[in-house]
């Protein structure tokens, strides 16, 4: 596994990371030991960068975390990465220095941590992002011990451009895949400039881009990909990328005529994110063990040639962007 630095942090990171929402219990139901075996296989296969949230199952993610440390103690070089500002207690607008760090300190209880290595904002309004007093917050943290380093989780490109105005923000997770490409011509290039370690998020569009999806595929009634595929419970850019899921299949049909013949589609989606110089990890959720190993063996080929990432900018823009319902 090869291994980048995340921003202002320092930390070296796997660049295929964990993404641990499933953990949660949020893609379908999860048991303890399917959790347990989901962070070993991620262990073995030198995936070091593990994100989590309080609000994956109420902080069943971070407890499944925890336990797993406690009987994993070989495990070196691990970065957990948690975010805060989604649970009922702060959102939509109940913000203040005291509820924020007590937040923070449950994520640390739950985590059996003194010291968070890095706290993400976790898709705060815009507006929040805009006034800046909850950036101060976190150096405030950060001063006293509580966290090592500090980032945002964002829905937009304007908000991620907001959150880069500051000077100390160590990472930013975005929402980027071949089907949510807009962040290539601005964002990147400031995160790079700004030494902010550019986190992904969605690198698989909720699934669409394993290319294993059918028309009218269904999903568990605990699965945010059932309940949320039209924006009913959360924003509608979170899941398959704010695309029709019926649309996304029929997108994914489209773009198999570019995947090389030695390429899975979700292989050539990672490492199209991979070709990005500017991004830190790339974080894809597993529900089975088995996936990891597929996901991780993405970083070990061949970078994909220029004139292929040509054709994917064309692809996007003339048949992708106008499907992506909510902000980009």
């Amino acid at each position: 596994m090869n291994l980048r630095k995340l921003g202002k942090t320092g930390f070296d990171v796997s660049e295929i990371g964990l993404g641990c929402w499933q953990l949660g219990g949020d893609f379908g139901p999860l048991s303890e030991s399917q959790a347990q075996d989901i962070l070993t296989e991620a262990n073995s296969n030198k995936i070091n960068f593990w994100d989590t949230a309080d609000v994956y199952g109420a902080g069943r993610s971070e407890s499944m975390i925890a336990q797993w440390r406690k009987q994993h103690t070989e495990a070196e070089n691990l970065v957990v990465a948690t975010k805060v500002g989604r649970s009922g207690e702060l959102f939509p607008d109940k913000y203040t220095k005291e509820k924020v760090k007590q937040s923070i300190q449950l994520s640390a209880k739950h985590l059996e941590l003194d010291c968070i290595d890095l706290i993400q904002l976790h898709c705060v309004p815009p507006q929040v992002l805009q006034d800046g007093e909850i950036f101060t917050w976190l150096q405030d943290f950060k001063q006293e011990g509580l966290i090592k380093h500090y980032g945002a989780s964002v829905e937009t490109i304007e908000e991620g451009l907001l959150c880069l105005q500051d000077p100390e923000l160590a990472s930013l997770q975005i929402i980027f895949n071949i089907f949510r490409q807009d962040a290539i011509a601005e964002l990147l290039p400031l995160a790079e400039v700004n030494n902010v370690g550019v986190i992904v998020r969605l690198p698989l569009a909720s699934g669409l881009l394993s290319g294993k999806f059918k028309k009218n595929q269904t999903f568990d009634a605990t699965d945010h990909r059932n309940y949320n595929k039209d924006g009913d419970a959360f924003s509608v850019g979170e899941t398959f990328s704010g695309i029709p899921m019926n649309k996304g299949i029929e997108l994914v049909e489209e773009l198999a005529s570019l995947v090389p013949n030695d390429f899975t589609m979700a292989q050539f989606a990672l490492r199209w994110l991979l070709d990005q110089k500017a991004v830190s990890s790339v974080i894809a959720g597993v529900s089975k063990k088995q996936q990891i190993a597929l996901n991780t063996s993405a970083a070990n080929l061949a970078k994909l040639p220029d004139e292929l990432h040509k054709k994917l900018e064309q692809f996007y823009f003339q048949s992708v962007k106008q499907h992506v319902r909510g902000n980009i």
